[in-house]
């Protein structure tokens, strides 16, 4: 058992007169209380919590894979499921769409893949950049980071403006210096672009 407590009714006379009663004095009434106390073992605490961090992980090639690695493929996963989830936002959606032939679905599918493969690629070279130049990004807190979700980043975009007149250089406005830092870092050819 984990938890370890223990109960006992305390009884308490209750006098009519103030003060230290007198020796024959019979109480009035009695009042009753209950006193206890909670303890846990700290042994079978640490062994539950050894049991609640256990999961199980199935694999058909577990004479090729370490559990180590195991565990590390399973957890890099997470960063698909978390790009999966930005595929079914309804901000990356305009609308709903509905498909009735297979092929649209499949097709549709392999769009969405494709978006998800730049947007994770995006997410991986920004992050890379920002480690290996050692500069920070504001977060949406507002704190400095070296690991920006691609969707933060497509938000703090959203603002930027492009304006060309005739034949002339495109002008970039409402870029400040996050945004050129995030710039700066993935490459040349973005800083052509935004430049």
């Amino acid at each position: 058992m984990l938890l370890q407590h223990t109960a006992v009714v305390v009884s308490e006379p209750v006098f009519a007169d103030r003060g230290r009663p007198k020796n024959a004095q019979q109480p009035v009434r009695y009042q009753y209380r209950i006193e206890g106390g909670v303890a846990t073992s700290l042994a079978q605490e640490e062994a539950a919590r050894a049991r609640m961090g256990v999961f199980i992980l199935a694999t058909d090639h577990s004479t090729e894979l370490t559990m180590e690695a195991l565990l590390a493929t399973y957890k890099a996963q997470q960063n698909v499921e978390r790009g999966l989830r930005f595929l079914k936002c309804p901000e990356f959606l305009t609308s709903s769409i509905y498909l009735k032939k297979p092929e649209r679905i499949e097709a549709l599918l392999m769009m969405m893949t494709c978006c998800l493969m730049v947007y994770a690629a995006l997410e991986h070279r920004i992050r890379k950049g920002l480690e290996e130049h050692m500069r920070d990004v504001p977060d949406m807190k507002r704190k400095p980071t070296r690991r920006p979700t691609a969707r933060w980043i497509f938000l703090c975009f959203s603002g930027i403006l492009e304006y060309s007149i005739a034949d002339s250089q495109p002008l970039v406005t409402k870029l400040n210096p996050a945004h050129q830092t995030i710039v700066d870092v993935p490459g040349e050819r973005y800083l052509q672009i935004y430049s």
